[in-house]
């Protein structure tokens, strides 16, 4: 099931953008394992957060080596690469990029060099406050500010504000220090896994958006943005790290402090659509949430049909709950293609003409002639629904239902999912009857919010659900202050200038 192939689920034709997924974080403290290779594979198991760069960086007691690339984890590491990076403490991350482009100098982790030693550190979310954390880093003493290359991401600069704390006295913090300073003034979506050179950490934020988990091996800690990277790792879960929690891990055992009171606003799309149906998040599996979204979206949206079909493989567990409130079959109507990977190839028009099925192709025997409900988990823009549509017909559907088990996706996201911009929701401006219009479905519906909330069992004021009531979980700053390139501005400019003057040091 795992959307680990680096093609989202809404790509059914290439250069259509859905839903960008959050990224992955990992951390592992476990003296006398193979460090590097537990935290690829904790990746591996996170890369549907994830597609653009991995990286890992490993301590062994006296420096902090880096490496990472763009690309998938398969792709960037190999046997070579892991058996070089020996240790006791490890940091992954696999990234998707909401702060600051897709470039190799925006690769996790990060790393900064300190007066004490070094940080390495990886980030799952997005800061609302990142202009703010600009002109902070800004401020810096330049003997402070560390070293690392030019990077352009929110990531960056909490690894500097981290790296560069003093006290009265021009003394340097320690990391443990710097964290109980810069984290209460950190805003936004995080899920921070960290290290020096002897200790592993981790943060959360106040409204724990995104989510972070513990667990326990047999001879260490394992800190993982999802429970199945624990699972395919050997480690069995302890609990989540709370909101506004802080851990430090090192050979003293595990201690936990508050930066902030937890006010709890978990993200709701991550039961709909980006985490992986094994996870568990706050005490709910994931793939009960989606099949329970489908039975209620088949009691608030019943249609007339002989098969109930998945778009694949997000879809799947809500079909198969509609199927069963329904007791409308549930058949694989879609075959999906298991071995394209992230394509950087861009069609030419002739191609996208043809309607290229990268990934999706109809089962024309299964579906020809039948009334076909198609589940999906969302609807963005439209165009992945409506080339859907028309191949269903092409293939001989006789009428298409679209159901869609999240409620219409009316506002941006600034907590970590990069969804388009509002003007480019196709839910704004265009009723239901004229979204399914435009898609050519026989018909449409969506599940409502409250049916999908009770699906996952979690009090809905302890859900953000921003992105389908625009009621966001904090304050936000105006709009100027909130792009994704806000740091390739000329905002960013004295923070990459420090940055570039220290790494270009011989």
């Amino acid at each position: 099931m795992p959307r680990g192939d680096g093609l989202l689920n809404h790509d059914l034709l290439p250069g259509e953008k859905g839903p960008q997924d959050a990224c992955g974080v990992f951390g592992v403290w476990a003296p006398g394992e193979e460090v590097a290779k537990l935290t690829y594979f904790g990746l591996y198991a996170l890369q549907h957060r994830g597609q653009e760069s991995a990286g890992i960086a490993v301590s062994n007691g006296s420096q902090i080596l880096v490496f990472k690339d763009m690309g998938l984890v398969s792709q960037v590491f190999d046997e070579t690469s892991l058996s070089s990076l020996q240790g006791h403490i490890a940091v992954g991350h696999a990234r998707y990029s909401t702060t600051g482009a897709s470039v190799w100098e925006n690769a996790q982790p990060t790393f900064r060099a300190t007066a004490q030693g070094s940080i390495a550190l990886g980030h799952n979310g997005n800061l609302v406050n990142t202009a703010e954390l600009a002109r902070m880093v800004a401020d810096l003493p330049e003997r402070n500010n560390g070293s690392a290359p030019a990077a352009t991401n929110d990531t960056d600069l909490v690894t500097a504000l981290l790296a560069g704390q003093t006290d009265e006295d021009g003394k340097p913090l320690s990391i443990e220090a710097a964290a109980a300073r810069i984290l209460p003034k950190v805003r936004g979506a995080f899920s921070l896994v960290f290290m020096d050179e002897h200790t592993l950490y981790a943060a959360r934020d106040p409204q724990g958006i995104r989510p972070l988990v513990l667990g326990r091996l047999e001879r260490g800690w394992v800190v993982a943005s999802e429970s199945a990277a624990l699972d395919i790792c050997g480690a069995s879960y302890v609990r989540e790290i709370e909101p506004g929690e802080f851990v430090a891990i090192d050979e003293n055992g595990l201690r936990s402090s508050r930066f902030a009171d937890a006010r709890p606003k978990g993200c709701v799309f991550e039961y709909v659509y980006l985490a992986r149906p094994d996870t568990d998040i706050a005490g709910r599996n994931v793939y009960l949430s989606r099949v329970e979204m489908g039975r209620r979206l088949a009691a608030e949206a019943p249609a007339e049909a002989d098969l109930v079909i998945a778009t694949p493989e997000s879809g799947t567990p809500a079909a198969i709950g509609y199927a069963e409130a329904s007791g409308i079959p549930f058949g694989a109507g879609l075959v999906k293609n298991a071995y394209v990977g992230r394509t950087f190839i861009q069609p030419s028009q002739t191609i996208r003409q043809l309607g290229i099925r990268l990934k999706l192709n109809p089962l024309k025997e299964v579906i020809k002639g039948k009334r076909l409900v198609v589940v999906d988990d969302s609807i963005v823009r439209g165009n992945t629904q409506r080339a859907l549509v028309r191949m269903l017909r092409e293939a001989g559907a006789a009428e298409v239902h679209i159901r869609i088990s999240s409620p219409p996706v009316k506002w941006p996201c600034f907590f970590g999912i990069d969804f388009a911009t509002r003007a480019e929701l196709i839910a704004n401006g265009m009723t239901i009857e004229e979204i399914g219009t435009s898609l050519g479905a026989d018909s449409l519906a969506y599940i409502s919010i409250d049916g999908m909330i009770e699906a996952t069992t979690i009090a809905k004021p302890n859900l953000c659900r921003a992105c389908f009531d625009g009621e966001y979980p904090m304050e936000l700053p105006d709009p100027e202050l909130l792009g994704k390139q806000l740091l390739e501005t000329e905002l960013a400019a004295p923070v990459e200038t420090a940055a570039s003057a220290a790494i270009r040091r011989p």
